[in-house]
C-alpha cells in the first residue's frame, strides 16, 4: 500500500484494527538514524540468546542458529547489502525481520524475555561505551602534544594577561599547561562518566523484568558490563548517562572554543604570536593576503552546538513521568551528533596543536611594551622594606613617568627610578628584565622554565 501500512506489518499489530498513516509511520520512526546502532544491537542479542539457552530458554540448536543468523546480518550490514525499512520503525524491528527471514520462526524467539525499551538503553550504552574510549584516546592524544610543546616553549617569554591586558611575564609552556590542566580534568570526567554508562540495563523488558528465569549477571559479563541495573523502571527510563556525557561534552568544548579564541587572536596582525600550517586554514575569495584560522575557529563555533544538545536532552527528560515514553526517541539525535562533533574537534586540535610554531621575538615585544614587570618592582619595594599599599603607589607613579615618556620600567636609569623611592639599587635591573621576573616564580606552579619542564615531566609519568 502506498499510503497506509497494513497493522499486520507490525510486530506489535496484532491490538490494532487500522493500519498506521502513512506519515505517522513516518513521523514515527527512527531507523533513519538509529540504524548506526546495529552492530551494538547484534551483539546485545548475541549475549541474550546466549544467556537464554543457558537458562533453558533456548535449546542450543535454536541459539545457535539464531547466533550465526545474526552474524550473516552483520554481514549483509557492513556490505551495503542491507535494505532498511521505514515501515519497521528501528533497528531492532529490521535486524529482527531479516533474522527471521533468514532462520525462520527460530528467529521470532530472540525477544523473549526482553523488550524494546531495555534493548535500545542497552544498545545506547554499549554503543556509547565504545565512542568514549576513542574519545578517550583522542583526548590522551592531545595532551601528549600540548606536552610536548609546553617542553619546547619552556623558555619562551609572553606576556601574560588579565581583561586581556598586559599583566605579567608568562612563560609561553606555562601558558600552554595552563590548557593541559583543563583537558585533564575533562579526561576525569570522561571516565567518572563511563562508569555509569557501563551499567546494563537488558533484563528490565518494558519496565517491570520478566517472568523468565533470566540471568542478568551472566548477560552483563558476556557484555562487558560491570553489573545490571537495579531496577527496572529506572533501567527502561534512564538517560542521565547521556546527559552526563553531554555535560562533559559542552565542558570540554568550552575549553577547546577558550583555546580556539586565543589561536584566533594570537594569528591575528595585531598580535602575530604564533603561526598555524598552512593545512589548519583557508583563504579568502577576494582578499588574496588573508589566511583564515579557520579550524580554531569552527571549533569555537560548534560549542554552541553541543551546549544545544545538552539542554535539549535535558529539556527532554525534565517532565517525563515513569517509565520508558516515545519522548526518549529524540534522545539519540543530539547524543549521535554530540559524540560525532567532540570526536571531529578533537582530532583537529590534537592533529593542529604539535604544529604550532611561537614568534617568540613578536611575544618578547609585546611582554615588555605592557609595563608587565611593574608588580616585581613592587615586589622588589616591598623586600627592601617598603610596605606593599606604599610601595603599590611608588610603582603606579614610575608607570605614569613611564607611560608619559614613552618607555619601559627596565628602560628606565636608575636615576630615574630612585626618584620615586630612594631605597632603589642598582639590583633593580635584576628584577625588572622579563627573564628574571619570570625565573624568579621558581614554584610548584609557577611559570619559571624549569618549573615548565617539571610539570611536563610530573605530567608525563601521570599520563603513563
Amino acid at each position: 500500500m502506498t499510503d497506509q501500512s497494513k497493522s499486520s506489518d507490525k510486530p506489535w499489530g496484532g491490538r490494532f484494527s487500522e493500519p498506521t498513516d502513512a506519515f505517522v509511520e513516518r513521523f514515527t520512526a527512527s531507523v533513519a538514524f538509529d540504524q548506526r546502532l546495529y552492530h551494538h544491537d547484534i551483539t546485545g542479542s548475541v549475549a541474550h540468546a546466549t544467556m537464554l539457552a543457558e537458562v533453558g530458554v533456548l535449546t542450543t540448536e535454536e541459539r545457535d542458529a539464531i547466533i550465526e543468523g545474526l552474524d550473516g546480518v552483520r554481514q549483509d550490514i557492513e556490505k551495503g547489502e542491507f535494505q532498511w525499512s521505514v515501515s519497521l520503525e528501528d533497528v531492532h524491528m529490521n535486524i529482527e525481520a531479516r533474522l527471521t527471514d533468514r532462520i525462520g520462526i527460530t528467529g521470532k524467539k530472540l525477544h523473549t524475555g526482553r523488550s524494546r525499551n531495555d534493548q535500545v538503553a542497552t544498545d545506547i550504552r554499549l554503543w556509547l561505551r565504545d565512542e568514549i574510549d576513542v574519545i578517550a584516546a583522542e583526548l590522551q592524544r592531545l595532551r601528549s602534544g600540548l606536552l610536548d610543546l609546553a617542553e619546547r616553549e619552556a623558555d619562551t617569554i609572553m606576556p601574560g594577561f588579565t581583561h586581556l591586558q598586559t599583566a605579567q611575564p608568562v612563560t609561553f609552556g606555562h601558558h600552554l599547561l595552563a590548557w593541559y590542566e583543563m583537558l585533564v580534568r575533562d579526561a576525569e570526567r570522561l571516565q567518572d562518566c563511563r562508569k555509569r554508562v557501563n551499567v546494563m540495563p537488558l533484563g528490565a523488558a518494558a519496565l517491570a523484568g520478566t517472568t523468565y528465569p533470566i540471568d542478568r549477571a551472566m548477560t552483563a559479563r558476556l557484555l562487558g558490563f560491570d553489573r545490571p541495573t537495579e531496577n527496572s523502571l529506572d533501567s527502561v527510563s534512564d538517560r542521565d548517562f547521556a546527559i552526563e556525557f553531554c555535560s562533559f561534552a559542552a565542558l570540554l568544548m568550552t575549553h577547546l572554543s577558550r583555546f580556539s579564541e586565543e589561536l584566533v587572536l594570537w594569528t591575528s596582525a595585531q598580535f602575530d604570536f604564533i603561526d598555524l600550517p598552512d593545512r589548519f586554514c583557508t583563504g579568502s575569495s577576494i582578499m588574496p593576503q588573508k589566511k583564515n584560522p579557520d579550524v580554531p575557529e569552527l571549533v569555537r563555533g560548534k560549542t554552541g552546538r553541543v551546549n544545544g544538545h545538552l539542554i535539549s536532552l535535558l529539556t527532554l527528560m525534565k517532565s517525563q513521568p515513569l517509565a520508558y515514553n516515545k519522548d526518549n526517541q529524540e534522545d539519540k539525535e543530539p547524543l549521535f551528533d554530540t559524540v560525532d562533533t567532540v570526536k571531529g574537534c578533537l582530532k583537529a586540535y590534537a592533529d593542529m596543536v604539535p604544529a604550532i610554531r611561537s614568534k617568540s621575538a613578536n611575544m618578547r615585544v609585546a611582554a615588555k611594551s605592557g609595563f608587565s614587570t611593574a608588580t616585581d618592582l613592587a615586589d622588589y619595594l616591598v623586600k627592601k622594606g617598603v610596605p606593599f599599599r606604599d610601595a603599590h603607589e611608588i610603582v603606579g607613579k614610575s608607570v605614569a613617568f613611564g607611560v608619559a615618556e614613552g618607555r619601559d620600567l627596565s628602560d628606565m636609569t636608575l636615576d630615574e627610578l630612585r626618584q620615586f623611592s630612594d631605597v632603589i639599587g642598582e639590583d633593580v635591573f635584576d628584577v625588572l628584565t622579563l627573564e628574571g621576573s619570570v625565573q624568579a616564580r621558581d614554584h610548584l606552579g609557577g611559570t619559571a622554565p624549569d618549573q615548565v619542564r617539571a610539570a611536563v615531566a610530573r605530567a608525563r609519568k601521570a599520563e603513563g
